[in-house]
């Protein structure tokens, strides 16, 4: 993804969230070592509003913090045994709230 696209997402749809979420701006938004992430355009755009949520600060090369990247591992592997697989999307919706 191209920084000006994530900053455009980030920006529309990040931004109207974590304000109504944390109205006094104590919400902590978390994000990887991605390249679009790191952009000068992104870093700035956190910058300006610090005030109003913060940027967790990301170590390079630790996947392993990221306590999402385990629940989807274990969402993988359950979902990967259910025979038969999912026919639709309702039915995957069904089975991984069941994880």
């Amino acid at each position: 993804m191209k920084a000006a696209n994530y900053l455009n997402i980030t920006a529309d749809q990040l931004h109207p969230y974590m304000a109504f979420v944390f109205p006094t701006g104590n919400g902590i938004f978390q994000q990887n070592n991605a390249l679009c992430h790191k952009a000068r355009i992104v870093l700035e755009w956190f910058e300006e509003h610090t005030d109003e949520f913060h940027l967790m600060s990301w170590p390079p090369n630790s996947p392993d913090i990221n306590p999402m990247e385990h629940i989807w591992d274990v969402m993988s592997r359950k979902l990967r045994l259910q025979t038969p697989p999912c026919p639709n999307i309702s039915t995957l919706r069904d089975r991984c709230l069941d994880i």
